[in-house]
């Protein structure tokens, strides 16, 4: 009984409508061509006391169901967004040590791979499969391996073209002086450390890929980019027990290399430095590098935002770099024109609307990959946030002077849908909150309809009328 009253609470504690972005703000936020799907405040994720740290995403490949694994002070909390207005926490993996704010979390093979800087906590492994389970939620899991082979970690980087994980920000005194370690996780639940890389100094942060880029003479190999201060480090990590640095490079006022990723061509890397904000006094600023040939690194040139926040992490979808920035959201950075030295704003979400300062709060984390288009971000004061570009789910548009209705809803067995001012009801889609349709009927040319739901599993689901009115609907 208990569980289950605090279910109800937890849901209520969410925001339960979609928020358009209308003239700058979602709600209290502010916003641009990004509208709120949904929130859940950190007190609802663990208490009082948290704060937020890092974000990722599964996609379960059987359910297609969606979730977002969200690093708080105590752990990791997994939460169902597969309807993104009212996202469920599904439950909460502990840490398994003491409370630490700085904890990472990737995805392999249906597993979870979680390190943080709490002192000795290792590496815990989590089957997500393990989510299916739909009843007395909200759980309290265990890990299903915890491997000790290192101590704390500041993150965690995995390839899974190859199946290796890379631990990075070590101890400096272990024994690869901070510089990656590399695990082999083809087996999930039986990690194997293969090897590390100390040559390269202590490295914050990396990408590591299966390189099919521009530089031929690579092709095939895993290549490693490293976050390492002050310069970022190429190194070819193909052999485990003989890696090799290819190249490295610096730029100027470098306060704290922090994080980077590539453009899909893979031609260009883009570089958040974390301190020169605070340090020097520029605007957010992005360096860019161009590694066509990665034996000869050249630096390409910087952007700079529009405020002051320090930028944080930062990853590449198809031509949108999705900045995580601190005070100042995320921000939506258009790079098609790379070869040219042109970025460009085209949107953003501001989870942190007290202010833009130079400081360390707001957002620590966005994840841009789930097939759906929600885009999930983790706050460090203000907890879990899902967003959607405008217009791509809008269950609540302005209508010119029609009105439907829809009851009952939710809906059992069927549900009517009508006109108040006898407009025609010519044709009707559902969808599903994913965005699959899943029904069609068209020439219905009436005032009325009765839309029969005994054949729909219970969920949410969208509902469009005559290609303009969506409405969202519940079978129960």
């Amino acid at each position: 009984m208990k569980k289950s009253f605090l279910f109800l609470f937890l849901l209520t504690q969410t925001l339960l409508a979609q928020t358009p972005c209308e003239n700058g703000l979602a709600g209290e936020y502010p916003c641009n061509d990004y509208d709120l799907m949904s929130n859940i405040p950190n007190e609802t994720l663990g208490n009082i006391t948290t704060e937020s740290n890092d974000c990722w995403g599964w996609t379960d490949p059987e359910t297609q169901k969606e979730y977002a694994l969200v690093g708080i002070n105590s752990g990791i909390v997994f939460i169902d967004i597969s309807d993104p207005i009212t996202p469920v926490i599904v439950g909460t993996l502990n840490t398994t040590t003491v409370s630490s704010l700085w904890r990472d979390v990737k995805v392999y093979n249906s597993h979870a791979f979680i390190v943080s800087e709490a002192n000795a906590h290792g590496m815990q492994v989590f089957d997500l499969k393990r989510l299916r389970t739909s009843s007395n939620l909200p759980l309290t899991y265990t890990a299903d391996t915890i491997f000790t082979g290192f101590g704390s970690a500041h993150n965690i980087v995995i390839n899974e073209d190859s199946g290796y994980a890379y631990i990075v920000g070590a101890a400096r005194n272990s024994t690869y002086g901070g510089g990656p370690i590399f695990i082999n996780i083809q087996n999930p639940i039986s990690p194997v450390i293969e090897g590390g890389f100390a040559a390269g100094g202590y490295s914050h942060d990396a990408q590591v890929i299966t390189y099919n880029g521009p530089d031929t003479d690579y092709t095939g190999k895993e290549i490693l980019i490293g976050s390492n201060e002050d310069e970022i480090v190429i190194a070819d990590v193909t052999d485990k027990t003989n890696p090799t640095v290819i190249a490295t490079i610096s730029y100027s006022n470098v306060e704290y290399a922090h994080q980077g990723w590539f453009t899909e061509d893979l031609k260009y890397f883009i570089l958040g430095d974390e301190l020169d904000e605070l340090r020097i006094g520029n605007n957010a600023r992005t360096i860019v590098f161009d590694f066509t040939d990665l034996d000869n690194p050249l630096y390409h040139f910087d952007y700079f935002g529009a405020t002051a926040a320090i930028d944080h992490n930062g990853y590449v979808k198809d031509n949108i770099y999705y900045q995580a920035n601190y005070t100042a959201g995320v921000r939506m950075i258009d790079i098609s024109n790379t070869e040219n030295k042109v970025f460009s704003e085209i949107g953003f979400f501001d989870t942190y609307p007290n202010n833009n300062n130079t400081a360390f709060n707001g957002v620590w984390n966005v994840y841009p990959y789930f097939p759906s288009g929600n885009i999930i971000i983790s706050d460090i004061d203000n907890g879990f946030f899902v967003i959607r570009k405008s217009g791509t789910l809008n269950v609540a548009p302005k209508t010119a002077g029609v009105n439907f209705s829809l009851f009952p809803n939710p809906a059992n067995s069927q549900t009517t849908i009508r006109t108040a001012n006898k407009e025609t009801i010519k044709n009707i889609k559902i969808y599903s909150i994913l965005g699959k349709k899943i029904v069609d009927i068209k020439n219905i040319n009436k005032p009325q309809y009765v839309l029969k739901t005994e054949s729909l599993e219970k969920g949410m689901y969208l509902l469009k009328i005559n290609g303009k009115l969506t409405k969202k609907f519940i079978v129960e």
